[in-house]
């Protein structure tokens, strides 16, 4: 599977990943070829080789023409002219994501509907061609997966249509919830809302680059030019490592030694219930030498406030650490086949297309097992092995 990592030390804008994925191979002439089918006036697509700092990049501009009217645009005019574009299915749906997740942001901050925002003059138009010529750029490249590093914030002040703002913008922000972002000390506007958008909309997984075997690598410039860092995107592109899936989960913890054993299963069952995707016990000796347990839960991203909120409920925790962890999974379904002993569902893996394990559900097996005064372990080997027959049939 082919997968793009953006590694973003000084920010993110649609003009530096449209930059980084022309860089990176995707031919322009192509690009705007598919753009132009948007019923969208008065503008050009150029692309140009700039120095930033020690390095070499692309610079994309979205050129506006100024002798043509631009009017404010609703949500629902941007997704109107997305579907009147004649896009690939697959381009246009993510572009309206992203579209959609841009007006969720700016609605939410500003107290108001998503059928009340209203993308601003120009700007709309720029957006439009940035965030649609993104998604086309990845369809062009054959990307399925993508993975982004953490974002820098910024500081400082920027002048908007809602008058001065703090940086990261109020909508930025709220793109970037649930996102990793550090901060570099640089005092300006690093990541913009259309970047934010794209990125944060877009990534199965976040952080760290994941294991992947690298075919291209592209550099996206930025506007600016500040002496202190090179204002570039640069983005890696290449297949997953392994067959597998990278993705980005997290690891909730806390550690307990005051609870009563009883409490465990129903603290278990709400963890589950709350998003985790799985959950384990560690005896530990913590401190004065008391007997303890370690809790560990894993869970998408998203999922630790919940679960947080789940274990200050249900245990008797005063703390809960969590990180960001990378994995990756072997290509994976269920299916139900038909054995000697009836019907059991199986879970199949595969790598790079051939077939790693056949597990049957093991509370089937265990019931057939009982129901057949049969040893589990027997009709365990037997169901696998027929299984891996059927298949292979």
């Amino acid at each position: 599977m082919k997968i793009v990592y953006f590694d973003c030390p000084s920010g993110a804008s649609g003009d530096m990943i449209l930059g980084a994925l022309v860089d990176a191979g995707v031919p322009v002439e192509a690009l705007r070829a598919a753009l132009l089918k948007l019923p969208l006036e008065g503008w050009d697509l150029r692309a140009r080789e700039v120095r930033r700092g020690a390095f070499r990049a692309t610079k994309v501009d979205v050129e506006i023409d100024a002798r043509v009217q631009h009017p404010h645009r609703s949500l629902d005019d941007v997704l109107a002219i997305l579907r009147a574009g004649g896009l690939a299915e697959a381009v246009r749906d993510r572009a309206a994501r992203i579209f959609t997740r841009l007006a969720e942001a700016e609605a939410h901050v500003h107290g108001t509907t998503q059928e009340a925002v209203r993308f601003h003059d120009v700007g709309a138009v720029d957006a439009i061609v940035d965030v649609t010529g993104g998604v086309v750029a990845l369809h062009l490249l054959g990307v399925e997966g993508v993975h982004v590093s953490a974002l820098p914030l910024g500081g400082g002040f920027v002048d908007g249509p809602h008058g001065r703002i703090p940086v990261p913008g109020p909508g930025t922000a709220e793109l970037l919830r649930g996102f990793p972002v550090v901060d570099t000390g640089v005092r300006a506007e690093l990541v913009t809302p259309t970047g934010a958008a794209i990125l944060t909309t877009l990534a199965e997984g976040a952080g760290r680059m994941p294991p992947m075997t690298v075919r291209a690598v592209g550099y996206g410039a930025g506007t600016r030019d500040p002496a202190e860092a090179p204002n570039v995107l640069r983005c890696f592109v290449g297949e997953a490592g392994a067959g597998s899936r990278p993705e980005t989960i997290a690891q909730v913890e806390t550690t307990i030694d005051d609870m009563s054993p009883q409490l465990y299963e129903p603290l278990l069952d709400r963890l589950f219930a709350a998003g985790a995707l799985d959950v384990f016990l560690t005896p530990v000796i913590m401190k004065k030498s008391r007997p303890g347990t370690v809790l560990t839960a894993l869970c998408p991203p998203d999922s630790v406030p919940d679960l947080t909120r789940v274990l200050f409920e249900e245990s008797s925790t005063l703390g809960v650490r969590w990180s960001e962890r990378q994995r990756t999974r072997l290509e994976r379904e269920e299916v139900t086949l038909a054995t000697s002993y009836g019907a059991i569902p199986f879970k199949v893996s595969r790598l790079d297309g051939r077939i790693v394990t056949v597990t049957p559900e093991f509370a089937e097996v265990a019931r057939i097992a009982r129901e057949k005064s049969l040893p589990v372990r027997e009709v365990l080997d037997q169901a696998r092995a027929e299984a891996r027959r059927l298949i292979r049939d």
